[in-house]
């Protein structure tokens, strides 16, 4: 009977924890002086596969390499964690995983 309100309670507060990171990491991509991720776009944060993991889901602008964002991502990973741990209210900042997309309509 309650179960159910519970369950909806914690996929309500992982949501919000998502949008937080999103709005967080967009913040700080914003905010580095770095061309290549300049170009960046983050359209989505999942847990993956709970909440303490996430999910970062980018798409590059044209002209940007897949490979290199996801090599620069990497390395200011530390960084990007740092400002969601000052964006969120939680006692441990979440792990973040990016995914990279490709520019939209190429394969």
């Amino acid at each position: 009977m309650f179960g159910g309100t519970a369950a909806r309670s914690a996929q309500r507060k992982e949501r919000q924890l998502c949008r937080q990171v999103q709005e967080a990491v967009s913040d700080a991509l914003a905010a580095l002086r770095d061309d290549v991720l300049q170009d960046v776009w983050v359209m989505g944060v999942e847990p993956a596969p709970d909440a303490s993991r996430l999910a970062v889901v980018v798409q590059v602008r044209r002209g940007a390499p897949p490979e290199v964002v996801a090599a620069r991502l990497e390395k200011v990973a530390g960084y990007l964690r740092t400002e969601v741990a000052g964006a969120i209210t939680r006692k441990r900042a979440p792990t973040l995983a990016f995914q990279v997309l490709p520019p939209e309509g190429e394969p």
